[in-house]
């Protein structure tokens, strides 16, 4: 099996939103969120959107972006932020930043981190650690190269911060959630499930998620707590598979704890492992299966995106 990532390539989101549109539904439900672009998007649409992923970054984002409606940082929310950012303690108190930032810079996210814990609300929690993400990503684009061209993190953070779009406020309670998929589902009433699929895989959490990884180290504060993700995903769809029987066993029973949900538009990539056919004969053992549309992506990933609706 090859290693694959979660990433989605440019144009992906058009195709997915391309085809909701041809749904009429008022709420819909990601038990696989990752990025909250698409749910973003469908709040603009006046979609009431549950979202939930069990990694703790992408769960984060959703809080900051889908749940939150009216929330802002405040210029006194950023100061406290900031505050001694640059400033060494006796000790890390999250080591593992070692693992993917300098001394300095380590120090940088490690004190950020804690500081979002003095903001008044979950949300404005969020709020700073999705900002403090995108400056982690930043700093993770430079090389020894181009290091001399970065800017200062607080600078950056503070750039960020001026940047940041206004929530958007649909007059929906939207929900954020930290949950393993299937547990996620079994709670929801919404008219729409839109699933996408995680790439089946071989690897532990940590080694998939690539450079991912340091969000999630950051977001938990610490790194002990990739064999609790890896013990709450275990005989479920998202964790590491050896055969597509496998795969498709765990897909099945996903898919029967969510039969009570009127429709399901299922996203995926046809990249070789599972096919087209045998994922709709294993949807179909579910529910009967009404269209798949497909779009081209083989100059980007080699593979081609499908959605299959049911």
């Amino acid at each position: 099996m090859t290693l694959n990532t979660d990433t989605i390539p440019k144009g992906w989101l058009a195709f997915e939103l391309g085809v909701l549109r041809r749904f009429k539904f008022k709420s819909i439900a990601l038990p696989f969120a990752g990025e909250p672009d698409l749910g973003l998007y469908l709040k603009h649409w006046g979609v009431r959107v549950a979202a939930n992923d069990l990694a703790r970054w992408a769960y984060t984002k959703a809080t900051a972006v889908i749940e939150n409606n009216d929330e802002v940082l405040t210029e006194s929310d950023i100061e406290t932020v900031l505050e001694d950012a640059y400033v060494p303690g006796h000790k890390l108190a999250n080591p593992s930043l070692r693992l993917w930032f300098n001394e300095t810079d380590a120090w940088w996210f490690d004190n950020v981190r804690e500081n979002t814990e003095k903001l008044s609300t979950t949300i404005k929690c969020a709020l700073a650690l999705t900002i403090g993400m995108r400056v982690g990503d930043y700093a993770l684009s430079f090389d020894e190269e181009t290091r001399e061209l970065r800017q200062p993190l607080s600078r950056v953070y503070r750039r960020l911060w001026e940047m940041q779009a206004a929530p958007v406020n649909n007059s929906q309670r939207n929900s954020s959630s930290n949950r393993e998929a299937r547990e996620f589902l079994a709670e929801q009433h919404t008219e729409l499930m839109f699933l996408r699929l995680p790439r089946a895989k071989n690897q532990r959490d940590r080694d998939r998620m690539g450079l991912s990884a340091w969000r999630e180290d950051w977001v938990h504060g610490s790194d002990g707590f990739w064999d609790d993700i890896e013990a709450a995903r275990a005989g479920r769809l998202g964790t590491h598979v050896e055969t597509k029987q496998q795969y498709l066993r765990f897909l099945q029973d996903l898919l029967q704890t969510a039969s009570h949900l009127p429709k399901w538009a299922i996203a995926y990539v046809e990249d070789g492992f599972i096919s087209t056919a045998e994922l709709v004969e294993t949807i179909s053992r579910v529910r009967k299966v009404d269209t798949i549309y497909s779009k081209d992506f083989s100059e980007l990933i080699g593979a081609r995106a499908a959605i299959i609706s049911a």
